[in-house]
């Protein structure tokens, strides 16, 4: 397995209690983490930890930047009970464009020596300047033929459009030829809101990301529009608003939740 690009669309479906779709065109990077510096240099619209219409910086992602994301994957695996396998690790996330970062969801899928998946990070991060990881593995692993599925319950306010009361299923497809990545919100088992990344793997070389910047000159001012657009358009659509837990009025003598 190579590190690359992978292009496709992501698109987002609600049933409740609007409907309310859409679907945008993407491109992610696939990298491993402990290549990193390495696979920068592969164009000089490319740096590492240095400003460049597109860039890997390590504060983009959880825990101490001074460290390497192995180790920060492997504390955070520890503090979660889970032993961080000792093969390769790929992150699907995107790369900061022209100085400006934004990862809604990255995910980090994380393979034994023999080249088997077996845990994946889902790393969340919301406009409040809150993340929140998701561990998933053989422990909240379900049934699931040709795939890989999970569930979570929700512990991150991430849209206000959305209670905190849900529940995530993942699903995954091995990163290939095509990759898949799907998450629905459940509603006491009901189908709230689903989103899907499906892409196709590119080479990662110079030709191909330059293809890719061209395609999405700013990936970054993309996504954070796209995500205040579809904002607007729930908003006419007089689908409630929930207010972030923080910020919900607390009985005096009781401390407030941590909004996550």
């Amino acid at each position: 397995m190579e590190s690359a690009l992978y292009s496709g669309t992501l698109a987002h479906r609600r049933y409740l209690p609007r409907r309310h779709q859409f679907t945008y065109s993407l491109f992610m990077a696939f990298l491993d983490i402990d290549r990193l510096p390495e696979l920068m240099r592969v164009s000089p619209l490319l740096s590492y930890n240095r400003w460049n219409w597109a860039a890997f910086y390590e504060r983009d992602h959880f825990g101490d930047a001074s460290l390497r994301l192995r180790e920060r994957l492997a504390a955070d695996a520890e503090a979660s009970g889970i032993l961080l396998p000792e093969g390769p690790v790929y992150l699907l996330t995107h790369l900061r464009y022209l100085g400006y970062s934004f990862n809604p969801v990255s995910f980090f899928y994380c393979y034994d020596r023999k080249l088997e998946l077996q845990a994946i990070l889902a790393e969340v991060n919301n406009t409040f300047s809150e993340s929140r990881n998701y561990w998933l593995s053989s422990a909240n692993e379900l049934p699931a033929k040709n795939a890989r599925c999970y569930r979570n319950r929700k512990t991150l306010h991430v849209s206000p459009f959305m209670p905190m009361e849900l529940d995530y299923a993942f699903t995954f497809t091995p990163p290939g030829p095509r990759l898949i990545a799907h998450m629905r919100t459940l509603d006491r088992g009901r189908s709230f809101f689903d989103a899907t990344l499906k892409l196709e793997r590119r080479e990662w070389c110079a030709r191909e990301l330059h293809r890719a910047l061209l395609a999405h000159p700013w990936m970054t001012a993309k996504v954070i529009g796209a995500i205040h657009w579809e904002a607007l358009r729930l908003y006419l659509k007089k689908v409630p608003v929930f207010t972030h837990p923080a910020r919900m009025p607390q009985p005096a003598g009781v401390s407030g939740p941590e909004g996550r």
